[in-house]
């Protein structure tokens, strides 16, 4: 007689550390909208035994540290309801790029998709909001909940690079980020976006995005617009630069060997 074979239990573990990048959420729905789970793009690889000895990830950039499955991420979870929205952001900063928004907000679900896509961060985005009266709310609960995640994401910010820059050009347009996940939050945003309106998406809303997720995040972020003149190119410019600054300062700095990339010894959100 044959039996059918079975899985040992580390075998199993990493069956299921496959299926998603995000592991199923502690957290339990409150009032408002329950969002239902959803599997988030392609199963993670691991390392080959060479990637594994040199501590390089298979897109050439340092590797997060690993628990017992060998599969690396940093996760950040968020669900703001209020009486204006309802808010559930997810963020895995060693993701893969896969993007997931809804957010009543087209524009801005472009946007989102930049910030996955250039950071390849895995970003869950799905909101409700007073959209009839316009986006203000929605925009700006997005931004405090993705900074909220962020911030949990990061933890106690142990051996990342801490600092990012980057330029992004798209056509006439070129846009330069500088930021610090400092744990101070700051902003100096120096665009010039010459309409008052892309789409339906009213542009005076992209810098009070990044304040929000600045204010929740404690980050220090410089925002300063090179040229342009076309308001979709010199938004989406942006956060492009910005994607790939915050994955810069995310990414692991192998010499500094997971200490806190700081002389006081501590990275601090107050």
């Amino acid at each position: 007689m044959t039996t059918a074979p079975s899985l040992s239990p580390s075998l199993s573990r990493l069956h299921s550390a496959r299926a998603s990048p995000f592991p199923k959420s502690p957290l339990r729905s409150g009032a408002g909208v329950a969002f239902p789970a959803r599997p988030y793009g392609p199963s993670l690889r691991l390392r080959s035994p060479a990637m594994a000895a040199s501590g390089v990830g298979g897109n050439g950039s340092p590797m997060a540290p690993e628990d017992s499955t060998g599969v690396s991420s940093r996760l950040g979870e968020v669900k703001r309801v209020t009486k204006e929205t309802n808010v559930h952001v997810k963020i895995n900063l060693d993701g893969t790029g896969v993007a997931n928004s809804s957010t009543g907000i087209p524009f801005l679900d472009h946007m989102l998709d930049q910030l996955a896509s250039h950071g390849l961060f895995d970003v869950y985005v799905k909101a409700t909001g007073d959209t009839h009266i316009d986006d203000h709310h929605s925009n700006e609960d997005i931004a405090l909940a993705i900074g909220t995640a962020l911030l949990q994401a990061l933890g106690d910010r142990k051996g990342i690079n801490r600092f990012g820059h980057f330029t992004a050009p798209l056509d006439e347009a070129a846009v330069e980020v500088i930021l610090d996940l400092s744990g101070r939050p700051h902003l100096s945003c120096g665009l010039s976006i010459p309409t008052e309106r892309v789409g339906t998406y009213d542009t005076q809303l992209v810098e009070h995005f990044f304040q929000s997720l600045v204010n929740t995040s404690g980050m220090t972020l410089h925002i300063r617009q090179l040229a342009g003149n076309n308001s979709h190119h010199i938004i989406e410019a942006t956060f492009k630069a910005f994607a790939r600054a915050l994955r810069q300062a995310t990414e692991y700095d192998l010499r500094r060997r997971g200490t806190i990339p700081s002389s006081k010894g501590v990275l601090s959100r107050s």
